[in-house]
């Protein structure tokens, strides 16, 4: 009788993460969420465990934890450095994991799933703009988006023209809405959130073992 396979959750492949920032981890990816409507769910309240929480929504979380000289471990010091700017936080891939997870429980991931698509656009070939830009606008700028960005009108609408002769930058003006929001709204309420702090608090009790 053969045993059931188990899968192992990738990091290129968190709910709710349309681009991954990492080139390298783009290849091989054959299905994008841009094509999927997907209804929003509300998502289970942070319990008394909150590792297990954690470790649920970023799958190599409790083995980046224990104490290692690999560089690919996370620190205490490196979470803390995400409480510097949203610059630093988006830098950084897991920063990336565990700010979508929390913009998800707030039913907001649609801005940073905005802003890593832009990101992944602007290293887009010529001969692919075209295509990618339409599948960005209708996902998020179109008035009737799956996951509509809140930006004002004039900016939908000069969007909606610049995509008609795509550019690397056509969605620079969008994008720079949308990381403001963040940076205002989303970011200072994410370093007050149980989700950032049990997690620094758990790499710091870590580090003193």
């Amino acid at each position: 009788m053969r045993a059931a396979a188990i899968s192992t959750p990738k990091l290129d492949r968190m709910p709710g993460m349309f681009f991954s920032a990492n080139p390298r981890e783009s290849k091989g990816t054959t299905h994008s969420l841009l094509d999927d409507k997907v209804p929003k769910r509300r998502p289970k309240t942070f319990g008394m465990d909150m590792k297990a929480y954690l470790r649920s929504v970023i799958p190599h979380l409790e083995s980046g934890m224990k104490s290692s000289k690999s560089k690919d471990i996370l620190s205490a010091a490196e979470v803390m450095q995400w409480s510097q700017s949203l610059e630093k936080l988006l830098a950084n891939q897991t920063g990336q994991d565990v700010f979508g997870s929390f913009l998800k429980s707030e039913f907001s991931e649609e801005n940073i799933e905005f802003w890593l698509a832009c990101e992944d656009y602007k290293k887009t070939e010529s001969d692919l703009l075209h295509c990618k830009a339409e599948k960005i606008y209708k996902a998020f700028v179109h008035s009737d988006a799956a996951k509509q960005i809140n930006i004002d009108f004039r900016t939908r609408e000069s969007t909606a023209k610049k995509i008609k002769a795509p550019t690397p930058t056509c969605f620079d003006e969008a994008q720079k809405v949308i990381y403001t929001l963040m940076e205002k709204d989303s970011y200072p309420r994410f370093l007050k959130s149980d989700i950032y702090k049990n997690l620094l608090n758990d790499l710091q009790a870590n580090s003193l073992k």
